[in-house]
């Protein structure tokens, strides 16, 4: 018998903040200027999911960090124009704060802009931990960012339920060996989400009120 979830593993870019028209439009300027006519729109979706090493590691090995750079310049510039929050997200995050559930941030993004966004959701003090890019050797799918937050947080694999929005999020939850949740607000659509098998598929972030019901109150 599955234990109750006490424990919420959340990533942060398409699952609790909308980045994706960030993501997609710094990945349209820096690559549009590097190799012109290159990639279209379609293309750069599928870049939205892996650390940027991954992604320009596979488009370009000779200048990752060159181009990382870039990225990371442009991306800060627009980060703020483009954003948007998905219905429900910061008031369901206090809910399930009330409640006593334990709350970490497991992203391919670096701590300090995951903070950033925080700030701007005006929720910056609600989760027990934050795992960024910055703090791992080995990003998502591999369990390691997993492992290393449901150590900070003291909770088990067997407690926890990792919430995500592309294939490094289910992925790197069953390499963990948690449950997992896909959001049906991805990006890449509901169908290729449910395509990964997770255990459930959130319709709204407020699902998780139901999901963690038989939690300690």
């Amino acid at each position: 018998m599955n234990k109750p979830i006490t424990t919420l593993l959340f990533d942060f870019d398409g699952t609790l903040l909308d980045t994706n028209e960030l993501i997609i439009q710094t990945f349209l300027s820096v690559l549009g200027r590097r190799y012109p006519g290159r990639f279209s729109r379609e293309d750069v979706m599928h870049f939205i999911g892996p650390s940027l090493k991954q992604t320009f590691e596979a488009i370009d090995p000779e200048n990752v960090e060159e181009l990382i750079e870039e990225y990371r310049s442009l991306n800060k510039t627009l980060h703020d124009e483009l954003v948007s929050e998905y219905d429900g997200v910061p008031e369901t995050l206090r809910l399930l704060k009330s409640r006593g559930l334990k709350m970490a941030i497991v992203s391919t993004k670096r701590r300090e802009t995951i903070l950033h966004g925080l700030n701007l959701m005006g929720i910056p003090d609600l989760f027990d931990v934050i795992v960024g890019l910055d703090q791992v050797t080995h990003p998502k799918p591999d369990p390691e960012p997993l492992k290393l937050a449901l150590e900070l947080l003291g909770s088990t694999p067997e407690e926890a339920l990792m919430i995500g929005d592309n294939s490094h999020d289910i992925d790197g939850g069953k390499n963990a060996g948690v449950r997992t949740a896909g959001v049906a607000w991805a990006a890449k659509g509901e169908a290729f989400i449910a395509s990964l098998e997770p255990d459930f598929m959130l319709q709204h972030i407020s699902d998780l009120h139901e999901l963690t019901k038989e939690a300690a109150q």
